[in-house]
């Protein structure tokens, strides 16, 4: 091989070097929530939807959820309106981020996308005045952790279950927050669950407007949570 064929094969070698798809990182989903997430088994139809969009070695997913709970259990500056009790008790983000930081040690991380699916227990104990700065707050404090001023955040709007708020007297209220809070950012997005919570549930009875999701509601989300969250990414790159 003369000299300028070999420079020119060494020019060839670098130019397809450098035009090579960089390895930008894994994809972090994050859910969390109160029980409509709990019972949201993210391996139905969440999980494979992202894997098929991203591929399987792409994505990280971690849960972790309880029913009953209210934000002040995740958000740690939470206060009532007025007085001072109920206090904020975070344990429930405590427990996420044991979950959380293992899952991505040693990893490079090319987004995360916090998915939240909570407002239940807020509503029926009618701390919706507060409920836009604590979930405002909750975004912020997982940012503030993770180090990342990019985090993708999905919320589940409060289904239909007690639209004349005759049970939970903040319902309404709440679903209202969700959507402000979701529409005033553009890494924000939010789902529609009013027709998830009719059909069977998992214990083969029949539900309508539901406080709970039914069987294929509760698949419905999940692909609904991962359609959100792969704009999401895609969107913000």
């Amino acid at each position: 091989m003369n000299f300028k064929l070999f420079v020119l094969n060494i020019l060839l070698i670098t130019t397809l070097a450098s035009c090579a798809p960089k390895q930008p990182g894994k994809h972090f989903f994050i859910l969390s929530g109160q029980s409509n997430m709990a019972r949201l088994n993210p391996d139905d139809t969440f999980t494979p939807a992202i894997e098929a969009e991203f591929g399987a070695e792409n994505c990280i997913v971690v849960k972790d959820a309880l029913g009953g709970q209210p934000i002040r259990r995740w958000y740690r500056d939470w206060k009532p309106k007025d007085g001072l009790e109920p206090k904020a008790n975070p344990d429930l983000y405590d427990s996420l981020m044991v979950k959380v930081f293992p899952a991505i040690e040693n990893e490079r991380i090319a987004s995360v996308t916090f998915i939240w699916m909570q407002g239940e227990r807020d509503a029926k104990e009618k701390h919706g005045e507060v409920y836009e700065a604590s979930l405002q707050g909750l975004y912020e404090q997982l940012s503030t952790n993770l180090k990342r001023n990019d985090i993708n955040f999905v919320i589940g709007r409060l289904s239909d279950y007690d639209m004349l708020n005759e049970k939970y007297q903040h319902w309404t209220m709440i679903r209202d927050i969700q959507v402000k809070v979701a529409e005033s950012n553009p890494r924000f997005e939010w789902i529609n669950t009013d027709d998830l919570n009719d059909g069977l549930n998992s214990k083969g009875l029949e539900i309508n407007n539901d406080l709970h999701m039914s069987v294929e509601g509760y698949k419905l989300m999940g692909k609904r949570f991962a359609e959100k969250a792969i704009k999401l990414v895609k969107n913000n790159k």
